[in-house]
């Protein structure tokens, strides 16, 4: 069946702009909600106003009471994965465990460079990613954690309590890298987020197929989600649009309002425009 989710990255607009957009996709019917996880605005002046994610997760979990809640996606590089999966242990008990678990390998240079966080290789990203996810499935799971690897470890790590949601909060990845990122969802994602063209994303998909073949997994366990840009002022397109991405197989997908002067009257028309022809399609 397919979702549809509604996303503001929190850049250049206000508190009172998100806690508008929160309502708008909880009481509209949207499936899942989305922030996004920087420390510097993104394709923009790097000097304008952005809010951490981490703790929005924590206030879009107490405003709203239907809507899936999650970041499109964590970036793994800006903390430790045993102080993410705690911080995303909370989130879910905070929400009734209504959280989607999003990461990603990090790939802002710019703010890496301002904070002083390492930046290492794409090669290394990924790599520290799969690590990541290892242990945060470890430690929402298990008693008892100790890990040993490239870049991370634990020792008889112990993390109570453990979230709402059994086995632990679904796992979205975002990447399109061929080679390793499409390994790393694979092994680790219940869903995998990725931007492009519908041609583009539904290539990479089979490749994404190749690679759980390779390590025995049915790619039918790994749901497909994409995030097209919404104009407001051409929903019909982001409809067409939408129908086109869920004939390639791409089923979780998120309508994107960029900044812009008006997220709040761009998430209105997403909600009367937009979901229902969705929800029609679905029923």
């Amino acid at each position: 069946m397919t979702t549809l989710g509604l996303k503001l990255s929190p850049q250049d607009c206000t508190i009172e702009d998100l806690r508008a957009v929160w309502r708008i996709a909880d009481e509209a019917g949207f499936d899942h909600l989305w922030a996004f996880d920087h420390f510097n605005p993104i394709f923009a002046d790097v000097t304008g106003d952005v809010f951490e994610g981490m703790t929005l997760l924590a206030a879009m979990a107490e405003a709203t009471s239907r809507v899936r809640i999650g970041l499109m996606v964590a970036g793994n590089t800006y903390r430790h994965p045993g102080v993410l999966a705690k911080m995303a242990t909370t989130i879910d008990h905070l929400s009734g465990g209504r959280l989607e678990f999003g990461l990603g390998a990090g790939g802002a240079q710019a703010e890496h460079t301002m904070l002083g966080i390492p930046f290492d290789t794409a090669g290394e990203r990924i790599a520290r990613l799969g690590e990541a996810l290892t242990i945060c499935r470890m430690l929402w799971t298990g008693e008892r954690s100790t890990f040993a690897g490239r870049h991370y470890r634990l020792t008889d790590a112990v993390s109570n309590p453990k979230p709402v949601q059994r086995p632990h909060p679904p796992i979205w990845v975002g990447g399109a890298g061929e080679r390793s990122t499409l390994r790393v969802v694979a092994e680790h994602a219940d869903v995998w987020n990725v931007i492009g063209p519908v041609e583009e994303v539904a290539r990479k998909s089979s490749v994404l197929d190749r690679h759980c073949a390779r390590i025995g997994r049915d790619p039918a366990t790994i749901k497909r989600s994409v995030q097209p840009r919404f104009d407001p002022s051409e929903p019909a397109a982001t409809v067409d649009l939408l129908h086109a991405y869920e004939d390639a197989g791409f089923t979780e997908n998120v309508v994107y309002i960029p900044p812009g002067d008006d997220p709040v009257g761009a998430a209105e028309v997403a909600a009367e425009r937009v979901l229902p022809e969705v929800l029609g399609r679905r029923s």
